[in-house]
């Protein structure tokens, strides 16, 4: 059974261990892969407006945020992130942090999510967020420094909620 709730305090060190693996891999995030830890936990959960954990049997499997895309005018569009640990993943825990995100980015008064910079190499997110009903509304060459790969495109998804 998997339970998604907001993230607590108690949880920075697992989220932390979470966002550490992902972003020293190098192949979907922009963060430097040797980022302080005190800096990638603000940027994840003290820094959004709203951030979650996915846990099985009492372990955070996965975590997302949502924030203002842009300030001002522009925030009435979010923008989330989402983490899912590495032995969690094809279980489809990303798609169930996708839809709980829709339903909380409602709550908060969204209209529309966008993400900003979709790895066009990684290929199951894509496919996922297209899935659950973003399209791509623009590819971005080669702006994205892929740890094994060199420069690859990434894309700009976007719905409305």
């Amino acid at each position: 059974m998997l339970n998604i709730r907001s993230a607590q305090c108690r949880d920075r060190d697992a989220i932390w261990t979470l966002f550490h693996d992902v972003v020293s891999d190098g192949t979907t995030y922009a963060y430097p892969s040797d980022i302080e830890k005190a800096e990638g936990l603000r940027l994840w959960m003290d820094d959004p407006r709203a951030c979650y954990v996915a846990e099985r049997e009492g372990a955070i499997v996965g975590t997302y945020y949502l924030k203002d895309n842009q300030p001002g005018r522009g925030a009435h569009v979010c923008n989330a992130g989402y983490m899912v640990r590495a032995d969690a993943r094809g279980q489809g825990i990303g798609q169930a942090l996708c839809e709980h995100s829709l339903k909380a980015a409602r709550r908060l008064g969204y209209e529309a999510m966008q993400y900003n910079l979709v790895v066009a190499t990684n290929e199951a997110a894509v496919h996922l967020w297209k899935k659950m009903g973003f399209d791509i509304v623009g590819t971005l060459p080669e702006v994205f420094d892929h740890a094994e790969k060199g420069l690859v495109d990434a894309h700009v998804m976007y719905r409305r909620l």
